[in-house]
């Protein structure tokens, strides 16, 4: 019995690919990666492998690739999409890693779910073999949804696979893929949607304003908690090189928390309800004129004293400091000048 890797999403066209293939009698190992920016729904990839396996049959083999993705985040050979997603690159990154596993997972070839002509960025006929080559994938890969519009595969010359039971699908529709997961009992499925959060609009300009002084960080690990943070909360420069992020709820505070870095500063309200504060340097220096401005934020989010914000005590611990003071709240011109980063940390990485 033959092999296949399968890059996995999750997604429809993933699930329809690796059945496809199972329905021909190959083993189908389906490869999900991770990073902080895509795969949200394998916070427990325990969970993930088994949920996979019993609403599909299918056995998912789970990788984190933050790591690597912080080199193509950084500066991506074939650029950005129209906002922060570097696609072209991170599935050539994807493919390669795939292909280094080909031999310790006793596999024969690789296989996506990409459909000819449904992503602008990446899946046009010359960025596909664009990225077969540049991932040293060129044969070896196979694409079950589109493939008889494709080269033919060594896995269908050499009898793996029988070609003409694959798919000839294009374009961005869905309706043929609807189909075939009806045909093959697939009723429960995610609907389509942009899985990548450096695609989102209204991230892109969060990312493309810290992104500098993340990158700055001299630890790969600290880059890839940092880029974690930005998927939540309210986010500050209180001063240049500073970053604060303030949660928005209980269960942020707790993220926020999770998140703090040994050099981290926290930032807590003493005598209301209100939000957890994290300071992060990225290159500037914790004055006490950029602390008062970090708490008079805290201050200005939280619980109100008879409709206004009001001075409180804000307690401020961190590795060489620990401190207890009445700060003033910030008003909300203030704050709003600050939010997003627009001082100190602001550049550009991905292109209007």
């Amino acid at each position: 019995m033959s092999r296949a890797l399968v890059l996995f999403s999750g997604g429809l066209d993933s699930i329809l690919a690796a059945r496809l293939l199972m329905a021909q009698g190959v083993d189908v190992l389906a490869l999900r990666f991770v990073t902080p920016f895509f795969a949200a729904d394998v916070a427990d990839p325990e969970r993930y492998v088994a949920a996979m396996r019993k609403k599909y049959g299918i056995q998912v083999l789970v990788r984190d690739l933050s790591r690597d993705f912080m080199g193509i985040l950084r500066a991506p050979v074939h650029g950005f999409g129209r906002n922060f997603n570097p696609c072209i690159d991170c599935k050539i990154l994807m493919l390669r890693k795939a292909r280094e596993l080909l031999a310790e997972l006793d596999a024969d070839f690789l296989a996506t779910g990409e459909v000819l002509g449904q992503r602008p960025m990446s899946q046009r006929r010359d960025a596909m073999r664009s990225i077969e080559r540049e991932s040293g994938c060129e044969g070896i890969l196979l694409r079950p949804l589109c493939a008889q519009l494709m080269q033919p595969t060594a896995a269908e010359q050499n009898g793996l696979v029988d070609r003409e039971r694959l798919g000839r699908r294009s374009g961005r529709g869905r309706t043929e893929q609807q189909r075939l997961a009806a045909s093959l009992g697939i009723t429960e499925y995610p609907t389509p949607a942009g899985g990548c959060l450096l695609t989102d609009v209204n991230l892109c300009t969060r990312f493309r304003l810290f992104a500098p002084g993340i990158f700055s960080l001299s630890s790969v690990d600290a880059q890839v908690g940092s880029f974690r943070l930005l998927l939540f909360g309210r986010h500050f420069a209180p001063a240049p090189g500073l970053w604060l992020v303030l949660g928005r709820d209980q269960r942020e505070n707790a993220q926020l928390e999770s998140l703090r870095e040994p050099e981290d500063w926290l930032l807590t309200t003493v005598e209301r309800p209100g939000p957890l504060g994290l300071l992060r340097s990225l290159g500037g220096v914790r004055t006490d004129a950029a602390l008062t401005t970090a708490a008079g934020l805290v201050l200005c989010y939280a619980k109100k004293v008879n409709g206004r914000a009001a001075p409180g005590l804000v307690r401020i611990s961190g590795k060489d400091l620990e401190r207890e003071a009445c700060f003033a709240p910030l008003d909300e011109e203030s704050a709003q000048a600050l939010q997003g980063g627009q001082v100190g940390v602001a550049g550009k990485i991905c292109p209007d």
